[in-house]
């Protein structure tokens, strides 16, 4: 993950208010959170589905009754 210095942090502050205006901003930092939200709530879905499988669970429960034999 790439780490941002307070320069560039400011250099892209700087960018966004002159591309979009101080008007726009608060908008489209709306429709980002919305979006990040909703990406999370489908991923967090997708993640539930996947460990409610059958197969998966029937794996689970194999290597767990595996490690308990041991």
């Amino acid at each position: 993950m790439p780490h941002f210095s307070a320069s560039t942090i400011m250099l892209l502050i700087i960018t966004a208010l002159v591309l979009f205006g101080p008007k726009k901003l608060p908008e489209l930092g709306r429709a980002f959170g919305k979006t990040l939200r909703e990406f999370k709530k489908g991923t967090k879905g997708f993640m539930e589905e996947e460990d409610s499988s059958p197969s998966l669970q029937s794996r689970k429960d194999a290597h767990m009754d595996e490690a308990n034999k041991r």
